[in-house]
């Protein structure tokens, strides 16, 4: 019987647009996406580098840009969190463990928290025991370590827990681990279906 569920934040809780990034990059010069560029966002959301470093060794491949124009095409992949998945978690939140788990950079969760303002995001942190943001432990999914160090931190039972993500590598990993897994079809399905699902 599950009795804790660790979500994943973007296009779980929040919609995004995986697109939109790339392209405003590119109407601001950006030539295309490359495997330096993909390093440097690993390593910022491992909280290896900072705010800064980060932007300024993108503004390398858009040099006649301003800073604040990169981050703002950065911030490009936030859409819209409907207040009923929020109301969902508040309902979940009294009868699971919930813990959130997000591949995630310093930029881009204060872009949200400045968008849906303190009150909304007090009480969506609220409804978790823990929050972890993998720029905050160093720390990303798929990497086995990471689920490993949330559940020998909280004595979590794999058995007993269900991971939710919309990557299936991250869903694998946690599976082989010998967690539930649900591996969220976005577009198809929302989260506040959970229960409409066998575990």
């Amino acid at each position: 019987m599950i009795d804790t569920i660790i979500f994943d934040f973007g296009n779980v809780f929040i919609n995004l647009s995986q697109e939109a990034p790339f392209d405003h990059m590119r109407k601001i010069g950006l030539a295309c996406w490359n495997e330096d560029l993909d390093s440097l966002n690993k390593r910022y959301e491992k909280g290896k580098i900072d705010e800064f470093q980060f932007f300024t060794e993108f503004q390398r491949y858009i040099p006649n840009k301003e800073l604040d124009e990169i981050r703002e095409a950065w911030n490009a992949i936030l859409l819209d969190f409907p207040l009923y998945r929020l109301e969902f978690l508040q309902r979940l939140s009294k009868k699971y463990r919930l813990f959130l788990l997000s591949n995630t950079d310093k930029t881009h969760i204060e872009k949200f928290e400045h968008k849906v303002g303190m009150t909304f995001c007090r009480e969506f942190y609220q409804c978790f025991e823990k929050v972890y943001f993998s720029y905050e432990i160093g720390l990303r999914k798929p990497d086995p370590e990471v689920f490993n160090y949330i559940i020998n931190r909280h004595d979590l039972n794999p058995k007993k827990t269900l991971f939710v993500d919309d990557n299936k590598h991250h869903t694998d990993v946690a599976a082989n681990l010998g967690m539930h897994v649900w591996n969220l079809q976005v577009g198809e399905e929302d989260v506040v279906d959970l229960f409409d699902k066998t575990w």
